[in-house]
């Protein structure tokens, strides 16, 4: 059975809709929330010790991460959140508070609420793009950064035809899907943007779970495309150990951006590729790579403590 919560009760009051109206959304059983500004920001969490966030990207949301969550919550606390205006909210795209800016700070006050002290901070794509926005306002929050084809280097890259391309080809994406979102065809809309960014013939192979979260999260397309603003001086600044993974077949413009923050910052380790995967290398090959991530954590975790003292 699904449950209001007074969390999202008291946004609808906080954010303007009427007197005694009640926010359109239901959280479902075994979600938590935490209210961030008045806004019900919705987690799933499992396992104990030191915690790790997981942060999904464009049209994602918590349940992205069935096949990490399990494996990691063995020797982990795990929270996976779900962004603003991500499901279980179903968002019609009205408001002023969807960028990069507002998901990290969104993101950095869970961390807070929750008392949970420095995290292993994981990013994927427009995801990556916030947790390095975290990083940069608040690297006090940071254990270790994980950094899954993140966003939000693009300005490392040098202005050559290619780097142009490549910031075309995210643009013709989100174009294309605004246009099928108009026009009313969501299963094109979310095939379109699957394939375009993990290949032809993906979103055909793709799972009625992994379908189903991409359609639940069409309202978020109107993404300016925005990725926030990391600067080379931004990477040469931080200090705690961090991981980049790419997959095999993911588009040029990751790798590109990993290899930019190296000449930024020297001690980050080159990427690691996932191979037989593409852009989502979290679902097309779980198992790499939950072996790449767990053998970072396992080398960056600290000493071991009772669940008690987790809490």
């Amino acid at each position: 059975m699904m449950r209001l919560t007074m969390a999202a009760l008291a946004f609808g009051i906080l954010f303007g809709l009427p007197t005694g109206a009640r926010a359109q959304w239901a959280i479902p059983d075994g979600v938590k929330t935490v209210s961030v500004g008045g806004y019900p920001l919705a987690y799933q969490e499992t396992g104990s010790g030191e915690p790790v966030v997981l942060v999904h990207g464009s049209l994602g949301d918590y349940r992205i991460w069935y096949a990490q969550a399990p494996t990691y919550s063995k020797d982990y606390r795990v929270l996976s959140l779900s962004l603003r205006h991500y499901y279980p909210e179903r968002w019609n795209g009205v408001g002023d508070d969807f960028s990069i800016a507002q998901h990290a700070a969104d993101v950095a006050a869970l961390i807070q609420r929750l008392n949970l002290g420095p995290v292993h901070l994981l990013g994927h794509s427009r995801g990556g793009a916030v947790v390095l926005t975290v990083a940069k306002e608040h690297p006090e929050l940071i254990k270790t950064l994980i950094l899954e084809d993140a966003s939000g280097m693009e300005g490392l890259l040098p202005e050559t035809p290619e780097t142009k391309a490549m910031a075309g080809e995210v643009k013709g994406l989100v174009a294309r899907l605004r246009e099928n979102l108009a026009a009313g065809d969501k299963e094109k809309a979310g095939q379109e943007f699957t394939d375009g960014l993990n290949g032809p013939g993906t979103w055909a192979k793709r799972s009625a779970l992994q379908k189903e979260i991409l359609l639940d999260n069409l309202g978020t397309g109107v993404d300016s495309g925005e990725r926030g603003h990391i600067t080379c001086a931004d990477i040469a600044k931080f200090s705690f150990p961090i991981l980049a993974l790419t997959g095999e077949r993911s588009p040029k413009r990751y790798p590109e951006g990993f290899a930019a923050a190296r000449t930024c910052n020297p001690s980050i380790p080159p990427a690691i590729v996932i191979p037989n995967a593409a852009h989502a290398m979290n679902r097309d090959n779980p198992d790499a790579f939950n072996a790449a991530v767990l053998a970072f954590l396992a080398q960056h975790r600290g000493p071991l403590q009772p669940a008690s003292a987790t809490r």
